[in-house]
């Protein structure tokens, strides 16, 4: 069977990050036969013992889960405002480090938002622009379901995440999701969203709270206090992009190329200076 190849693209932050990931064409490994190992053993004349059997298998089941278990091959670097003349050259860097070739691709994903105005654009282009060369499908992925993915793949007790990011002008990009383990595919509880630090909704579960609103706002956010867990690393990256979006692949929820669009969630820039102001004496007040 052939590999899945996805290529993952985000830049909705002041990092570059693109991933390429390989997967086996199905997710089950195929299950050991220790009944086999062991005839196999006493056809040349050795009788394997029953522990000697069950370490056989055990050694077995890990080849199998490895030869199964997705490839990545990664760059994350702080380019700043720069992404965009890193990207292209980061990807074939990737391509040629695995091997591979464009035309490999099953499909394009990228960090669809909400972030960086400029950056959410960059990488929507460039997904776009290598999906109509090479006739592919586009995964658009939300940047606060990556947190969620980054944060469940760092600590598999992470099933309730609030994904909270310093979205500026003294607001939180936010996002509740909760892992279905019957599904193997995140739920949302509450969309992408932007409110002021004290205006989300916290779950109604214990929950991890991923990104760094935590780090920006301190107390001023409730669920700094109120998480049983933070997971300050938990940011968007190349990597969960990737495999929220195989999963996503495999579902069939995929677009064509022209019809990738950012979601910027926020429709305003900048704010003005008195709103600045504004936002200054508030964080004052806090402190």
């Amino acid at each position: 069977m052939t590999d899945t190849v996805l290529l993952a693209l985000d830049t909705s932050t002041e990092f570059c990050s693109v991933a390429l990931l390989s997967a086996p064409a199905s997710d089950a490994p195929a299950a050991p036969d220790a009944g086999a190992s062991t005839a196999s053993a006493g056809a040349t004349g050795t009788s394997l013992s029953s522990a000697a059997a069950t370490a056989e298998s055990a050694r077995m089941a890990a080849a199998d889960a490895a030869a199964a278990s997705p490839r990545v091959w990664s760059r994350h670097e702080a380019t700043g405002a720069v992404s965009s003349t890193r990207l292209l050259p980061a990807i074939r860097e990737l391509f040629d480090e695995a091997g591979l070739a464009l035309d490999a691709c099953a499909a394009i994903a990228f960090g669809a938002g909400p972030g960086s105005f400029t950056g959410l654009r960059t990488a929507t282009g460039v997904a776009q622009g290598l999906a109509f060369g090479l006739n592919l499908p586009v995964v658009p992925v939300g940047t606060l379901l990556a947190c969620a993915e980054s944060a469940r793949r760092r600590d598999p007790s992470a099933t309730r995440v609030l994904a909270a990011l310093d979205a500026r002008m003294d607001e939180v990009y936010w996002a509740d999701y909760a892992w279905d383990d019957a599904t193997g595919e995140w739920r949302t509880v509450q969309p992408a969203s932007l409110d002021a630090p004290d205006r989300l909704a916290l779950p109604d579960a214990p929950f991890t709270l991923a990104g760094n609103a935590a780090a920006a706002f301190g107390a001023r956010l409730e669920a700094t206090a109120r998480a049983a867990r933070i997971d300050h690393e938990a940011l968007p990256h190349a990597v969960p992009v990737a495999f929220v979006a195989l999963r996503a692949w495999r579902a069939g929820r995929t677009v064509p190329a022209d019809q990738a669009a950012p979601e910027y969630i926020r429709n305003k820039v900048a704010q003005t200076v008195a709103e600045r102001e504004a936002a200054k004496a508030a964080a004052g007040q806090a402190r």
